[in-house]
């Protein structure tokens, strides 16, 4: 945790804020109601569309919660560094990565909006779309890292993030949980978008070196 105080203060802060804030809705249902994505209400008064960026700092329970902050300490980070330090700067480099994640958190919401503005009782919250959007960014520029499905089998990455595409399509049309596969799918492909349109703008010499990563196909997993 030290290191990413250190290195990465804004994947740091990210989770120190949404811990916080997600603690106090756990014990306060007003705070609670006042953040959640409600289309219904959302479509109904203008001034209601923070909610696309406030269910982002909320969740359902520890457990949620606790999955969401694991994949923004695990890959945040990574891409903070990558955005900063590596690519674009610490100016450019800072705004293009709290874009990435909170760009995704907003627009995650979309999916869910065009398809509940009418139902009053349809809800969500969580920063899945954030965390997806980081996760598949990951991908791009590590497509042959050993990720570790499940925390035991281990996948490479561009694999996991095909089938993490997939299996959220399959389920956001299915619809047979209250899980906001939705979100996941948005938050997703905004990740990859997001993070091809900044490179092709601010660095284009390195997208032969991201082919070429792509080509040379996986090593041996370092578990």
């Amino acid at each position: 945790m030290q290191e990413i105080l250190q290195y990465y203060p804004l994947t740091a802060a990210i989770i120190a804020i949404t811990c916080i804030i997600s603690y106090l809705a756990f014990e306060n249902r007003e705070l609670l109601d006042k953040l959640i994505f409600h289309p219904y209400t959302v479509a109904r008064d203008s001034g209601e569309r923070v909610r696309f960026l406030t269910n982002g700092f909320i969740h359902a329970d520890m457990m949620h919660l606790g999955i969401n902050m694991y994949v923004l300490y695990m890959f945040g980070g990574t891409m903070e560094r990558i955005f900063v330090a590596d690519l674009f700067g610490p100016v450019i480099g800072r705004v293009a990565y709290l874009a990435l994640y909170f760009g995704a958190v907003i627009v995650a919401c979309f999916p869910s909006y065009r398809k509940h503005k009418n139902n009053p009782n349809y809800r969500s919250l969580g920063a899945s779309g954030g965390t997806s959007a980081i996760l598949l960014a990951y991908c791009l520029f590590y497509p042959w890292a050993w990720l570790l499905l499940m925390f035991v089998l281990p996948v490479p990455a561009i694999v996991a993030a095909i089938g993490y595409l997939w299996y959220s399509s399959y389920m956001s049309k299915k619809a047979s949980d209250n899980i906001a596969h939705d979100a996941h799918l948005g938050g997703a492909v905004f990740g990859i978008f997001f993070t091809l349109v900044v490179i092709f703008a601010f660095a284009p010499e390195i997208v032969p070196n991201m082919i070429e990563g792509i080509l040379q196909g996986p090593g041996m997993p370092n578990f």
